[in-house]
C-alpha cells in the first residue's frame, strides 16, 4: 500500500527533513549536486506545501513534490535557477502572482520505486490536483526531457517567453531544463481526457483509496489531500 498526503512545511519538520534526504540522495545518484529546489530553507516557508509517498508498511517516503506559492516576499525556486541566464523570470512570474501562481518543484522518487510511476505521475497528478484548493489561477515548473510529453499530457505547455524557447542548461552542463505552465489548473484545458479526468477526481475526492494498474507494481494508493486555501491560514 502507499500512501500520499499533502501537510504545509511549516507544520512538519520531521517529513520535511525525510523528504530532503531522500531528494538529495536520488540527485547524487544522477550526479547532481547542485538544485535551487534542494536548498533546506522551503522547511521553514509558510507558503510551501509538500506531498509525500510512503510505504505504509515501513513508512518509509519513497518519493515527494513541493508547491511553491508565489507569495512576493521568497523567490520561487525556477526564479533562482533561470535567473542566471534570462532575467526575465522575475517578470514573467510576476505577472501572474497578483492572480496567485506557484511552482511545482523537487519532484523525485526513490530508486527502489522505478517503474511505480510514483513521480510522473502519481506525485505530479496530486500536485496539480492542489492548485485549485489553494485559490491559484496558475502553475510552473521545470522539468527535465524524459517528463516534458508526460508534463503536456497533465495539461502544461510551454512557456516559450524566457530562455531559448523556454529551454535552458539546467542543472548541469550536460543537462536541459524546459520551462512550463498550466494556464488553467481549474480546467486543464490542455490536458488529455484520462489525466483530467484523474486529476479532477483527487481534487473532489481528497481522501480517495484508489488501485493502480497501470505500471510495473500494481498499487493500491491512499490518498489524504486535504488543505485549507492558503490565504485563509496565512
Amino acid at each position: 500500500m502507499l500512501k500520499v498526503r499533502a501537510f504545509r512545511a511549516i507544520e512538519d519538520e520531521d517529513s520535511c527533513s525525510r523528504f530532503a534526504a531522500g531528494h538529495a540522495k536520488v540527485l547524487l545518484d544522477y550526479g547532481v549536486t547542485k538544485v535551487t529546489s534542494s536548498s533546506t530553507d522551503w522547511f521553514y516557508n509558510p507558503a510551501v506545501y509538500v506531498i509525500v509517498a510512503e510505504l505504509e508498511e515501513t513508512g518509509e517516503i519513497v518519493g515527494g513534490v513541493r508547491v511553491h506559492i508565489a507569495d512576493g516576499i521568497t523567490r520561487l525556486p525556477m526564479e533562482d535557477a533561470v535567473y542566471v541566464v534570462d532575467q526575465k523570470v522575475y517578470e514573467l512570474v510576476n505577472n501572474y502572482i497578483e492572480n496567485g501562481t506557484a511552482e511545482l518543484c523537487g519532484l523525485w522518487n526513490s530508486k527502489i520505486t522505478a517503474g511505480w510511476g510514483i513521480g510522473s505521475y502519481v506525485l505530479m497528478r496530486a500536485g496539480i490536483s492542489l492548485i485549485p484548493k489553494l485559490k491559484l489561477e496558475s502553475l510552473f515548473a521545470l522539468c527535465a526531457p524524459h517528463t516534458l510529453k508526460i508534463s503536456i499530457e497533465k495539461g502544461f505547455e510551454v512557456e516559450t517567453s524566457i530562455g531559448n524557447k523556454g529551454t535552458f542548461i539546467y542543472p548541469k552542463l550536460d543537462l536541459i531544463a524546459t520551462s512550463i505552465i498550466i494556464k488553467d489548473p481549474g480546467l486543464l484545458s490542455l490536458a488529455l481526457p484520462a489525466e483530467r479526468e484523474i486529476i479532477t477526481e483527487l481534487r473532489e475526492n481528497p481522501t480517495l483509496l484508489q488501485k493502480d494498474f497501470n505500471f510495473q507494481k500494481n498499487l493500491d494508493i491512499t490518498y489524504n489531500l486535504n488543505l485549507a486555501p492558503f490565504h485563509e491560514i496565512l
